[in-house]
């Protein structure tokens, strides 16, 4: 009998020591199964058109709700900025709201183009032009057209003050091969780091004329027709607005990082699309 206790205890004894032993291997629970790690968190650097950037401010908030351990950094600096940026690997991502020129292109970037957009030609609200040609604006801009008399049947007269963007800017880039006077701006014409810039100039000065990606026009300014065309995303669309041009997201496709590389592959998806879609013209 007394052998028998000393065999039941010594069995409880190892049984205990044990599962002592499966506690602290597991946790505490004795179960194997651990929970999947986090995320890493990511940064994407992006920099480039100030065009291009509230859109991307856009995708990217939206991105953030889909995966909140990446954070995406957007620098408006300018489009050519943007291209260089992406090209010597200061920032993963550069955008550009101009055609890359042919030394650019063979820079080794990947172009995505990621939406479509119309330049708007706007003035001050009480100017009451209504409609300007592509030869008008050249003239205007080129300094051949001075005076609003002559573009208004003298309903407004006055100096115009001419409002441009900065040299290495996408959208100066566009508008002026697209309006065709390149090199050609009026020596004196004021310009704008930034379509807020330009967009507050016009919106104070009653005599201004200016330009801005059509997604960044709101109530502080007017739009002007071009050849009797209204400045409108429909209308880009279709073809009867003529000043359009890509929104280009810009990368080294051996350098980016999965994380970015599923930011791209979302940007081009409906969802993404659908958000392109409200201000500017998807490309979906």
């Amino acid at each position: 009998m007394k052998r028998l206790i000393v065999m039941l205890v010594l069995g409880c004894m190892a049984l205990g020591a044990a599962f002592a032993r499966g506690t602290s291997e597991t946790g505490g629970g004795g179960n194997s199964s651990q929970a999947p790690a986090a995320p890493a968190p990511y940064t994407i650097e992006v920099s480039g058109s100030t065009s291009v950037s509230p859109l991307m401010e856009l995708l990217a908030a939206a991105y953030k709700k889909l995966r909140g351990n990446v954070t995406i950094n957007i620098n408006g600096t300018g489009s050519s900025d943007g291209i260089k940026a992406a090209a010597a690997g200061t920032s993963e991502l550069g955008m550009s709201s101009r055609e890359l020129s042919a030394t650019e292109k063979g820079l080794g970037l990947t172009e995505l183009v990621i939406a479509i957009d119309g330049i708007a030609v706007i003035v001050n609200g009480n100017n009451p032009v209504a409609n300007l040609t592509l030869e008008q604006i050249r003239d205007v801009y080129t300094g051949v057209i001075t005076d609003w008399s002559a573009v208004t049947g003298g309903a407004k007269k006055g100096k115009i003050a001419v409002v441009s963007r900065e040299p290495g800017s996408g959208t100066r880039g566009a508008f002026e091969e697209i309006v065709k006077f390149q090199d050609k701006l009026l020596a004196g014409a004021t310009e704008f780091d930034g379509t807020g810039a330009v967009k507050a100039e016009v919106s104070r000065n009653a005599d201004a004329i200016g330009y801005i990606s059509l997604g960044s026009v709101d109530t502080s300014v007017k739009t002007v027709n071009v050849n009797g065309v209204a400045a409108s995303t429909a209308n880009v669309v279709n073809g009867t607005y003529k000043i359009a041009r890509p929104f280009i997201v810009l990368y080294k496709k051996a350098a980016v990082k999965p994380e970015t590389q599923s930011f791209l592959t979302w940007i081009m998806s409906a969802e993404a699309q659908k958000i392109v879609g409200k201000s500017w013209i998807s490309v979906k």
